[in-house]
């Protein structure tokens, strides 16, 4: 059996564990999702930081400064971002910002305009 935790596919918890064979739970919404199936539908969830469902091309809004390595300043709260990838992973947000180029951003840190 093993111990890896997987997300939640519908409150993004990081703490979905396996309560069964094939079955993983959320201890923090009590969803319960079977990991094949969804991995066979092949569907990305990725959530702003107020609930809302992301999709490829939604425009975003930054809702905190995020501070860039090798800039000269911060990505301000209030940014918009237009046209967003969603991606695997941790930043699982691909866009470009008008004066920082390419970037990867947390879903956590933008809400949907």
């Amino acid at each position: 059996m093993s111990n890896e935790m997987k997300p939640c596919p519908q409150c993004n918890s990081p703490y979905g564990y396996l309560s069964g064979v094939e079955l993983y739970a959320c201890p923090e919404c009590g969803h319960e999702w079977n990991l094949k199936e969804l991995i066979e539908e092949d569907v990305l969830v990725v959530k702003d930081a107020n609930g809302n469902l992301l999709q490829d091309g939604d425009t975003v809004i930054v809702i905190k400064n995020l501070p860039v390595k090798g800039a000269s300043g911060p990505i301000k709260s209030g940014t918009k971002v237009k046209n967003i990838r969603l991606a695997e992973g941790d930043h699982n947000i691909d866009c470009k910002i008008s004066g920082f180029g390419a970037m990867a951003l947390k879903s956590e840190f933008v809400k949907k305009a």
